[in-house]
């Protein structure tokens, strides 16, 4: 099991300054996490979602996250 707080320590690690918001939506393991981070300027979708991929892949891998719907944009 994987707290919110741990999702986006993980993420803050890997994308500093992110703005990260996780909502469960089945127990703990189902989770729709939004990241909003600069970093993101000039990368594609697919780009983006591979660095945030990659900041939760042990998770991912181990199943503490069975399930991810993700959602990123630069800031305003």
């Amino acid at each position: 099991m994987i707290t919110k707080e741990e999702v986006i320590n993980l993420i803050n690690k890997k994308i500093p300054r992110s703005q990260v918001f996780v909502e469960n939506l089945k127990g703990n393991d189902h989770l729709q996490v939004t990241v909003i981070a600069s970093e993101f300027n000039g990368l594609s979708l697919v780009k983006q979602h591979q660095l945030v991929y990659s900041a939760l892949k042990e998770e991912l891998a181990s199943e503490a996250i069975h399930a991810l719907a993700l959602k990123t944009e630069t800031p305003s």
